[in-house]
């Protein structure tokens, strides 16, 4: 049976910290819109920062769904499941908050996770309720490797080239919010000229 805890501690911290995935749901505030699952891992950026804050680096992606969400209304699900021993599975919810690249705070946050080549933002979760349940339906699965390929291909993009994609694919989510729309010194004809 599902249990809510007061506070990311103990035994539910050590069992985020071992996880190699979670994954995080948000959704627009239109009934119309499309809610969204992304999976999240890479070694050394995400972390219990206290009981009650959870925060990752994010990493330039195909698209830029979870930062339109929050901008919009913040809510947010963090999900962790054990797909080596025992079963369980653990959710925060809460209000996330997006520090980009461009922000004053930014170099503070960031510099709790491994560099990562093409990051775009801290995503910072105030979490609100913690619980976990049993995992039963969850398949035993080993973890065989991680993959490095995001990061081979923004570190040959560089800066500018991670900036350049972010314009093209990052501005808006499917439903048209604003999404990460921060890349400074081009205009509007030029990202759809490229």
């Amino acid at each position: 049976m599902g249990k809510v805890h007061e506070a990311i501690d103990g035994r539910l911290r050590e069992f985020i910290e071992a996880q190699h995935v979670f994954f995080v749901a948000t959704a627009p505030l239109a009934a119309d819109g499309h809610a969204n699952v992304s999976p999240r891992g890479l070694p050394g950026t995400f972390a219990v920062i206290d009981e009650h804050t959870f925060a990752w680096l994010d990493g330039t992606g195909s698209g830029s769904e979870t930062i339109a969400h929050l901008r919009e209304n913040g809510r947010i699900t963090v999900m962790f499941c054990a797909f080596e021993g025992a079963p369980n599975i653990v959710r925060l919810h809460g209000t996330g908050r997006v520090v980009t690249i461009y922000d004053e705070d930014y170099d503070a946050w960031a510099s709790r996770f491994t560099d990562l080549p093409g990051a775009r933002a801290v995503v910072v979760v105030d979490v609100a309720r913690v619980s976990d349940s049993c995992g039963w339906g969850v398949p035993l699965m080993s973890h065989v490797g991680e993959r490095d390929l995001l990061q081979q291909f923004f570190e040959r993009k560089g800066v500018d080239g991670s900036a350049a994609y972010r314009r093209t694919k990052n501005r808006t989510s499917l439903d048209g919010l604003p999404a990460f729309d921060d890349d400074p010194g081009v205009a509007d004809s030029e990202v759809a000229a490229q």
